[in-house]
């Protein structure tokens, strides 16, 4: 953390449907997720998902609290979206170009989220590619 950061850092990450908003302030390294503490919060599979920065950077973690809402979505995607909130976060609340790299190195959309996107529907169908069923009467 740099020397003197007092004030909350926000940032969001949506993956999907699901949405993440993570608040950092400096503290004692407590995460929670929803008012869950991290370890309490949703299955297995979704804590270590959710937890990938954490493992990657402990050191960086030890000194800043986080508060993250997620709402929306599946529950994997849930996961992936508080994922790519903590590691938005320590990256600006760091402000190292060395954190940033050890978060892409591990997976190359981290910081930058999902690309995709819903597809447009269009004519001659209810949806982008499904299309009415054919009939002769």
């Amino acid at each position: 953390m740099p020397a003197g950061r007092k004030l909350p850092l926000t940032v969001s990450a949506s993956i999907k449907t699901s949405r993440a908003n993570a608040t950092f302030k400096p503290g004692k390294g407590t995460i929670r997720v929803n008012s869950f503490s991290l370890n309490a919060w949703g299955t297995e599979l979704q804590r270590q998902l959710a937890i990938i920065p954490v493992k990657l950077l402990p050191d960086k973690f030890k000194d800043v609290d986080v508060e993250i809402n997620v709402r929306g979505g599946g529950p994997i995607s849930q996961a992936r979206a508080v994922m790519v909130a903590l590691a938005r976060g320590i990256s600006r609340w760091t402000r190292l170009s060395g954190v940033k790299k050890i978060l892409e190195s591990y997976e190359e959309h981290i910081l930058s989220g999902d690309p995709r996107r819903t597809e447009p529907k269009k004519f001659g169908g209810p949806g982008p590619r499904r299309r009415f069923q054919k009939s002769y009467r």
